[in-house]
C-alpha cells in the first residue's frame, strides 16, 4: 500500500450559495417548497445524465481514450478499484464497521460487518456482498482489499476473488454508451480494448473533479461531497488523478495538488469519529495509506 504523499506527480513544467432567511411558519413553508423544487431539478438533471459508480469513475479516469486500455505499468489500479467497491457498499448502506468499543479500535484493525443483504442491482457489488455475507468471522477493509484482487497468500480465500473487473466494468461502460470494443492486435497477441465514444461524459467527469478542488473548494472535509471525496482520494490510489488535472494549467495544477496533499494528510481516525461521518471511507482511504 502507498504512502500518503507517495504517487503524487511532480510537474515539470507542462501546464456559491445563496441563503434566504426569515422568520414564521411561512418562511418555513417557502423554504421547503424552494428545497423540494431544488431537490426535483437535481433528480430530472440526474436522469438525464449517465450515472457511473465509483469503480467505473476510477477506470474511466485511467483508461486511455483512443487507445481503450490502462497503462501496462499501472499495477495500483487493481486494488484501488476493489476499494471503490468496499465503499460503494459503504455509501449504500450495506455494509459498514464493527463499533470500536471501550479499547477504541482503529480503523485498519475494525472489522467490516453486513448491514443488510438487499442486492444493489450491481454484479459486482452483489458479488462483494455474498462474500462478505457469508464470512465468519467477518475481516478488516485490509484483508477485503487483499481478497477482492486476489493477493493473498491464503489459498483458502482466493475463492473472494473477484476476477476480470476491469473488462466488466468496461463492459458496463460499453451498455452505458460511454465506450465502444475494439479488437487490437499487439504482435504475440490480439486484446480485446475498450475506446471512449461518448466524450463529453469523460469531459464532464474530469471537470467535475477539477472543480471540487479548485472552484467549489471547501476546508473542511466533512462539508464535502462523500462521493466526490471517495472519487478523489480513490483515483489518487489508483495512480489515475492525474489524468484529471493533466489539462489545467500550472498555477491550477499546483493548487489541486496542494489541496489533495492536505486531504492525504488528515487524520482519518479523527474524521471518522466525527458526526455523520462514513466509517467505510475513512477505513478505506486508511488501508491505502498504510
Amino acid at each position: 500500500m502507498m504512502n500518503r504523499s507517495e504517487g503524487l506527480v511532480r510537474r515539470v513544467k507542462a501546464r456559491d450559495t445563496e441563503s434566504n432567511s426569515g422568520g414564521g411558519s411561512a418562511s418555513s413553508n417557502y423554504d421547503e417548497e424552494n428545497k423540494n423544487e431544488k431537490e426535483d431539478e437535481m433528480d430530472d438533471c440526474d436522469s438525464k445524465e449517465t450515472r457511473l459508480t465509483l469503480m467505473e469513475e476510477v477506470l474511466l479516469l485511467g483508461l486511455k481514450d483512443k487507445e481503450g486500455y490502462t497503462s501496462f505499468w499501472n499495477d495500483c489500479i487493481s486494488s484501488g478499484l476493489r476499494g471503490c467497491i468496499l465503499i460503494e457498499l459503504g455509501l449504500r448502506g450495506r455494509v459498514e464497521l464493527e463499533r470500536a468499543g471501550m479499547r477504541r479500535k482503529g480503523l485498519c484493525t475494525r472489522k467490516i460487518i453486513l448491514k443488510s443483504d438487499t442486492p444493489t442491482g450491481d454484479v459486482l457489488l452483489d458479488e462483494a456482498l455474498k462474500h462478505i455475507k457469508e464470512t465468519d468471522p467477518p475481516e478488516t477493509i485490509q484483508n477485503w482489499i487483499e481478497y477482492l484482487s486476489g493477493e493473498t497468500w491464503n489459498p483458502l480465500k482466493l475463492r473472494y476473488q473477484l476476477k476480470n473487473v476491469r473488462e466488466r466494468l468496461a463492459k458496463n461502460l460499453v451498455e452505458k454508451g460511454v465506450l465502444t470494443t475494439e479488437k487490437q492486435n499487439f504482435l504475440l497477441f490480439d486484446m480485446t480494448t475498450h475506446p471512449l465514444n461518448d466524450n463529453v461524459i469523460k469531459c464532464r467527469l474530469v471537470k467535475k473533479i477539477q472543480d471540487a478542488v479548485l472552484t467549489k473548494w471547501v476546508n473542511d472535509p466533512q462539508r464535502i461531497d462523500k462521493r466526490m471525496l471517495a472519487l478523489i482520494l480513490l483515483a489518487h490510489a489508483s495512480d489515475v488523478l492525474e489524468n484529471a488535472f493533466a489539462p489545467l494549467n500550472d498555477d491550477d495544477y499546483e493548487l489541486a495538488m496542494r489541496r489533495v496533499r492536505e486531504l492525504l494528510d488528515l487524520d482519518f481516525e479523527t474524521e471518522a469519529a466525527k458526526a455523520n461521518a462514513n466509517e467505510v471511507i475513512w477505513a478505506v482511504f486508511a488501508a491505502f495509506t498504510k
